[in-house]
């Protein structure tokens, strides 16, 4: 049986929250369930309407949509937002240049199917933490050149600059993941707000001593304020064997 909670956080420095979260165990279109996590950035306001509104659009898409291939139907979907991103920071000066991460999965049995824009993640945690999608940053492209040791990759001054995004293109390239999920796996999807602040070892333990859902979550955002809360903290946990 399949237990989720989430929950998004302002944080202990934003005046705002331009994190969106969506979580249902429901049927939505042809897809059995749906979880999303974004994390807008823009001006004030520009942020959270681009989260809010590519969130919403997603899940209008998959519910209108009669395609029944996971890929085609989240693809359609983001690429609905972005057109619809890009034409609204054009129409109106206080949106211009606003964009969004964005991670959705989907869990049919016991495949999780993911996609990603940005750096907002998503991890399989069981003894250890793995992170399945692949941020889209030009510190993780740093790392990848072999420029920045990977220790060294949370601490860096430009580790908030990300190289796609919803509404950053017209046209926007998605990365999509396919894993089989294991008897005592947890998926944590997350914003920066969490990974920024806390390691995955930090992450980890506290996933791995609490007693229920709720707590976990609980525990991962007040642990990231407790260590500055620099960012709003959105957290999805799901547990597929419950």
């Amino acid at each position: 049986m399949l237990k989720t909670f989430s929950m998004t956080d302002i944080g202990q420095k934003r005046k705002l929250n331009q994190d969106y979260v969506f979580s249902t165990e429901e049927q939505i279109g042809n897809l059995p369930n749906v979880f999303i996590v974004a994390d807008g950035m823009g001006g004030h306001n520009a942020g959270d309407y681009a989260s809010k509104y590519t969130v919403e659009t997603i899940v209008q898409e998959i519910t209108d949509s009669n395609e029944s291939d996971v890929v085609k139907v989240l693809t359609q979907a983001i690429n609905v937002a972005n057109a619809h991103i890009r034409q609204k920071s054009k129409e109106v000066e206080d949106f211009a240049g606003m964009g969004t991460t964005v991670v959705v999965a989907t869990l049919q049995g016991t495949t999780l199917q993911v996609a990603n824009v940005g750096d907002s993640r998503l991890y399989i945690v069981n003894d250890q933490m793995q992170q399945i999608t692949r941020d889209h940053s030009l510190v993780e492209e740093m790392v990848r050149m072999g420029g920045l040791p990977r220790e060294e990759a949370r601490m860096h001054p430009d580790k908030n600059i990300i190289t796609r995004a919803v509404g950053a293109q017209d046209t926007v390239e998605i990365d999509f993941f396919e894993v089989e999920m294991q008897e005592g796996d947890t998926i944590l999807m997350c914003s920066d707000g969490l990974t920024n602040m806390l390691e995955d070892e930090e992450i980890r333990i506290i996933l791995g001593g609490q007693r229920d859902i709720v707590e976990k979550a609980e525990k991962l955002v007040e642990a990231a304020n407790r260590n500055g809360g620099k960012d709003n903290i959105t957290v999805i946990l799901i547990e597929p064997f419950a």
